[in-house]
């Protein structure tokens, strides 16, 4: 890995500034940070077209979940099993998935990940025809892998950035999958007229809107994922042990403010924020997945309850730029708190006005901000509280234990909507809000943020 001043580095071809030559015939390469934010530049409009592609795959298919099952199944009662098959499938391979963009780069973890998926709603329209209820469950949750890929896709655009952009960058990744969540769930009907035509089973028309997708990421990453965000940042960060040469690691570069990656690792910082994500997960699934049932209850239309799950989808993805720039300037455990606050905000609308649609639907918006809010800056913030040697198994902990949260919270939301109310529920999950504010200080003292 040795290399003259001004030249390129072997790893990976980069652009080095000049470096002063120690005695002993030791060399320091230090890559042209202008390059490597060109670099940065490229990974997150490619993550974002990904993260576009992959909601229009996924929200043309998720919504259809519950009605298949029901189908399949010929039992209304096991409709909420697609949901709960597909998160623990995303919760399953997030752990696998990031532990082989550890060894092998995002650009391979993330391809495979969405070949698995590709693979998973070729057997959701197999056990439709085939009517097995429970080859369809094992198909949603291969189909999981998909949504484990668009979540580890915000890590990816964090692998060079600085900490004076790291929350934005991220955010845009978030952003990005808005447009695929809200075009995607409109091309069902489209999809089923296709899938008829071509003589596909019953209600799976739209998948092949998730086939196209699924497949056109698979092309992006492997041809423009270049080079691997990840394998790049390893290789800046990496010192050899017989000191021959030391590449001068992004935790060196300033940011655009002048901000510096941190070089330390902070366990504790990094515990706070995989609880605070998977907490904000937790209540805004067990909220938002008991919503329909409730309104529906009250005696809701069908159009209206879908023009609230629209409104909680736009407050979960629309202004997360507005909280990763946030988290830039006032810090994340701050927008943390921030988020917190619109949870507790959102909780009490849904309570105090659980008996009228047009609250709950404030409530769900506010749900989405705060979710929004904590999901930017708390992953921002695991990113920086890690070193690089244990940053990517974090990140697919922390990627597990916010679905895994969620699928139970799924369950038990339901348990206590039946035996208080959505009222009720909402006050019993504001626990998780509570404990993520008290924490907070424990968090902050071990950084000033």
């Amino acid at each position: 890995m040795v290399a003259a001043a001004g030249s390129e580095s072997a790893a990976g071809g980069m652009p080095s500034s000049g470096a002063g030559v120690n005695p002993g015939a030791r060399t320091e390469v230090v890559p042209d940070p202008a390059w490597i934010a060109r670099v940065q530049r490229r990974t997150v409009l490619v993550l974002a077209a990904g993260q576009v592609l992959g909601g229009l795959a996924f929200g043309a298919t998720i919504s259809l979940g519950a009605v298949l099952a029901a189908h399949v199944s010929g039992d209304d009662s096991l409709a909420g099993l697609a949901a709960a098959a597909i998160t623990l499938g995303t919760a399953i391979g997030a752990i696998p998935l990031a532990a082989l963009a550890q060894r092998a780069g995002r650009r391979v973890a993330l391809t495979l990940g969405m070949l698995i998926a590709s693979a998973g709603v070729v057997l959701v329209i197999v056990a439709t025809g085939a009517h097995s209820f429970v080859l369809l469950l094992a198909a949603f949750a291969l189909l999981g892998l998909g949504q484990a890929v668009n979540l580890q896709s915000r890590f990816a655009a964090s692998d060079l950035a600085t900490n004076a952009t790291r929350g934005r960058d991220l955010s845009l990744v978030v952003w990005a999958t808005t447009i695929g969540a809200v075009l995607g769930p409109n091309l069902t009907g489209l999809g089923e007229v296709i899938g008829q035509t071509i003589g596909m089973p019953r209600l799976t028309g739209a998948y092949l809107f998730t086939i196209v997708g699924q497949a056109l990421i698979v092309v992006l990453y492997l041809v423009a994922l270049r080079p691997d965000p990840l394998l790049l940042a390893q290789r800046l960060a990496v010192k050899t042990e017989l000191g021959a040469a030391v590449a001068v690691a992004p935790s060196t570069q300033g940011g655009a403010a002048g901000g510096q990656h941190e070089a330390s690792d902070r366990p504790r910082l990094a515990r706070f924020a995989i609880f605070a994500v998977a907490a904000a997960h937790g209540v805004m699934v067990s909220i938002m997945a008991m919503t329909p049932v409730h309104l529906l209850h009250q005696g809701a239309e069908l159009t209206v309850i879908g023009i609230t799950i629209s409104v909680h989808v736009a407050g979960m993805f629309a202004l997360s730029p507005v909280f990763g720039v946030l988290a830039d300037r006032v810090g994340r455990i701050t927008t943390v708190l921030i988020g917190q606050a619109l949870l507790a905000v959102a909780l009490v609308i849904a309570s105090l006005g659980a008996h009228s649609t047009l609250a709950v639907t404030l409530g769900l918006l506010f749900l989405g901000l705060g979710w929004s809010a904590v999901t930017v800056s708390g992953s921002a913030l695991l990113s920086e509280a890690s070193a690089a040697a244990v940053r990517t198994r974090r990140q697919g902990r922390s990627d597990f234990a916010m679905n895994f949260v969620a699928a139970i919270g799924a369950v038990v939301a339901g348990v206590i909507l039946g035996w208080i109310g959505y009222g009720g529920l909402a006050l019993v999950v504001g626990v998780a809000v509570i404990a993520v504010v008290v924490l907070a200080p424990l968090a902050a003292s071990t950084k000033r943020d």
